[in-house]
C-alpha cells in the first residue's frame, strides 16, 4: 500500500505563494494524482488533478489560473504550486492517488484510493 507524506503548508500573507508536494513511498506511474482540501467545518472539495501520464490536468474552477500541479515520477512526488493565495484559500491539503492508470475528469473524494494526512495552509488579510 502506498504511503504519502505531504509538505510545505504553512502560513502566508494573502497574494502570496507556496508549493506544497507529496511524496508516496513508492513508484507513481500507475496513479493519477490530485490534492483535495478541507476548511474548518466544512466539506473536502477537489483542488486539482494530474493524469497517470501527466498528459491531462484538471482544476476547481475556484483555483484556475492561480495553482498549478505537476508530478515528477522519477522523485514519486507531486506538487501543486499555488500563486496569489486568498484567505478562502485557507485549509488543510490533503494529496490522493487513483490507480488503474487514470487519465479522466471525475475525482470524487471517495473514489481515491490512497490519501496523505495533510498540511495546513493559513492565508492572512
Amino acid at each position: 500500500q502506498v504511503q504519502l507524506v505531504e509538505s510545505g503548508g504553512g502560513e502566508v500573507q494573502a497574494g502570496g505563494s507556496l508549493r506544497l508536494s507529496c511524496a508516496a513511498s513508492g513508484r507513481i506511474t500507475s496513479y493519477a494524482m490530485a490534492w483535495f482540501r478541507q476548511a474548518l467545518g466544512m466539506e473536502r472539495e477537489f483542488v486539482a488533478a494530474i493524469s497517470w501520464n501527466g498528459a491531462a490536468t484538471y482544476y476547481a474552477n475556484s483555483v484556475k489560473g492561480r495553482f498549478t500541479i505537476s508530478r515528477d515520477n522519477a522523485k514519486n512526488t507531486v506538487y501543486l504550486q499555488m500563486n496569489n493565495l486568498k484567505p478562502e484559500d485557507t485549509a488543510v491539503y490533503y494529496c490522493a492517488v487513483r490507480d488503474g492508470y487514470y487519465s479522466g475528469s471525475f475525482y470524487p473524494p471517495g473514489g481515491m484510493d490512497h490519501w496523505g494526512k495533510g498540511t495546513l495552509v493559513t492565508v492572512s488579510s
